[in-house]
């Protein structure tokens, strides 16, 4: 990578039917006697009908019932791709990426006269999202091979702004999402895989777009757009962040724009995690270098350094976004793990952050001082299920919060670099370097010391004085050992928005023609299987709902406190018999990834599913 800049890019209705069975009823009398039957009389005078009583007084209305909530298909994407970076502007501009599309796509884009056969970075150009008419028509489900290989949508025509390998002239010669060693030599990966997307406005119908690009190592790029008097756009400037100042980046994944204007870019995978354990001691292991192709990319881009596993799965920031060598900071203090995505909220200090594996925690931080998220207190979220349920359509949580520690970047650093240089040459088998169960362990039970190596400890800290570590670099165990809930499956994108949460918790003025009374913080869930119905531990629903997954929603409460998730829409009855995409039904979600909330109070869903064709959806919940 070169130091400044890398590189640059130009980037049903549910109608919830409810079927009124019908029963008609009759009566029947006891059988008598068997007569002879007699003559039918004469049908007697009508009599005069009586006087109409007074109405009786109305009585209250009863609580309105949830009408059902609405879905709509806005667009497809391409053969072998999923919806990433949905990302709506305050002037209503939508961006969303086509992460790695199918390399045999051949179809032309036809605002762009191109293929859409590697990641993409793309608009729905021509339409403001931000004034949209109450009802959308669905855009269709791809029949035909062309179809197939397009963004087909129902409003907007999708403009490509860049694709993997884009030099844009002279200003990425080594090509968009291409990631290179720390110094700028080599090239580790050709990266198809762009993620979350954040505009910053600098004037009406311009500025500058941020992309995340997903894989190990990861990286982010930067482009100037501006837009013309027909909504469509022109790359003006593109480049990519230099990571190699924070040790590069693993898997940026989604992302937010804090309420300040930064950037927050997600490092989501950390090798070799699973839900019982710590970082592999196999980090350092020759034969592990060798042959797990992540895990040497790691290697190969800080050579001929040693990585260290503690330089990654942080939240980082892009505190000075639009400088020439903008600046990124890792946050230590909102933890260590594979992070989704951060949501802050109005007051500049709540954060929610989610967690995307299997096992995974919903976690809080609260920075000791608004608008910074160098310092603050970690909590991981207790969920109590709701009695007598476990369906996913009705089934809630209840939510407490344990409080693990608060820590600042500094002082994590500071522990971070205990572990630097432990390279193939110090690896012993049977033993870690890194932080062990143990160690987690014994910080959870109150210990004053570390345990030994012979007890299972690191050998870094094997008979230290205890401190905090354990909470900021293995947050998972660390809240899991807390009582914190770790069973969440691909806790995916969280996501507010600014201007409803603020008028909902605040009281403030923020959206025009509306009283916004309650604002939600809403979660997708790509998959509600594994660790959320294996029958253990807080969260036991039935698989009916499965990989076709699902969003809930959580009340933002006074202090933007949380005490409740609810589900809000579930994908189909998850089809197991089937094969391919009809496991999940094509009208419905299937496998729910990023969620944006929109002005109106309506939700953008993008799907990472197995349809032939993902969906970014829009959907109206009955009650906003």
């Amino acid at each position: 990578m070169n130091n400044g800049t890398f590189r640059t890019i130009t980037y049903s209705a549910i109608a919830l039917a409810v079927a009124f069975g019908l029963s008609a009823c009759s009566l029947e009398g006891d059988d008598g006697a068997d007569g002879i039957d007699g003559a039918i009389g004469s049908q007697g005078p009508v009599g005069e009908q009586g006087p109409i009583g007074e109405q009786g007084p109305i009585g209250e209305q009863g609580p309105q019932g949830d009408a059902a909530g609405k879905l709509t298909r806005i667009a497809t994407v391409p053969l072998g791709s999923e919806v990433t970076g949905i990302f709506l502007t305050d002037e209503g501009d939508l961006f969303f990426n086509v992460q790695h599309p199918s390399g045999a796509n051949t179809q032309t884009n036809s605002v762009n006269d191109m293929p859409i056969n590697t990641g993409t970075v793309g608009v729905l150009a021509g339409v403001n999202f931000n004034q949209l008419p109450a009802t959308l028509p669905n855009s269709p489900v791809p029949s035909s091979d062309v179809e197939k290989e397009l963004v087909v949508s129902a409003i907007g025509q999708y403009q490509i702004l860049g694709q993997t390998g884009d030099t844009f002239g002279a200003d990425l010669p080594e090509g968009l999402g291409h990631i290179y060693t720390l110094d700028g030599e080599e090239l580790v990966l050709e990266n198809d895989m762009p993620d979350f997307n954040g505009f910053i406005t600098t004037a009406e119908g311009e500025g500058y777009l941020f992309s995340n690009w997903e894989e190990l190592p990861g990286g982010m790029s930067r482009m100037k757009i501006k837009k013309d008097d027909l909504g469509m756009w022109q790359v003006t400037e593109a480049m990519m962040l230099d990571f190699s100042p924070v040790w590069g980046t693993a898997a940026n994944c989604f992302g937010s724009m804090s309420p300040w204007n930064t950037p927050l870019t997600s490092e989501e995978w950390v090798v070799n995690s699973s839900v019982d354990s710590t970082t592999s001691p196999s980090w350092n292991d020759p034969v592990a270098v060798s042959t797990e192709s992540r895990l040497g990319r790691m290697w190969e881009m800080t050579a001929p350094d040693v990585p260290n596993p503690y330089n990654y799965g942080y939240i980082a920031e892009v505190t000075e976004p639009l400088a020439d060598s903008p600046v990124i900071v890792k946050h230590f203090a909102m933890g260590r793990y594979e992070h989704e995505n951060s949501t802050v909220m109005p007051d500049g200090k709540t954060v929610y952050l989610s967690q995307d594996d299997t096992g995974g925690v919903l976690f809080k931080f609260i920075a000791d001082t608004a608008e910074d998220l160098s310092a603050g207190t970690l909590y991981g979220a207790k969920l109590t299920q709701d009695l007598g349920q476990n369906d996913p359509a009705t089934t809630g949580f209840s939510v407490e919060w344990v409080e693990l520690a608060s820590g600042d970047n500094l002082t994590i650093r500071a522990w971070i670099d205990e572990y630097n240089g432990l390279g193939t040459d110090d690896y012993v088998e049977g033993e870690s370097s890194f932080i062990t169960m143990a160690d987690v362990q014994a910080w959870a039970d109150g210990d004053t010391t570390y345990p030994t190596v012979e007890q299972g400890g690191s050998r870094i800290t094997a008979g230290q004085p205890m401190d905090d570590r354990v909470a900021f670099l293995e947050s998972r165990a660390a809240a899991k050992l807390k009582g914190a809930t770790a069973e969440w499956r691909k806790l995916e994108g969280i996501s507010i928005n600014q201007k409803r949460a603020q008028e909902a918790v605040e009281g403030t003025d923020m959206i025009a023609d509306e009283v916004v009374e309650s604002a939600y913080l809403y979660i997708g869930i790509a998959d509600i299987d594994n660790t959320m119905v294996d029958e253990e531990g807080d969260m036991q629903l039935s698989a009916r709902v499965k990989d076709c997954g699902g969003v809930y929603r959580a009340k933002l409460e006074a202090g933007y406190d949380i005490t409740r998730i609810e589900p809000v829409v579930m994908g189909g009855t998850y089809r197991s018999s089937l094969t391919g995409a009809e496991r999940c039904d094509v009208s419905q979600l299937s496998q729910p990834d990023n969620v944006i909330v929109m002005n109106d109070g309506r939700i953008l869903i993008g799907e990472d599913g197995f349809q032939e064709n993902n969906t970014l959806w829009m959907y109206e919940p009955a009650q906003k």
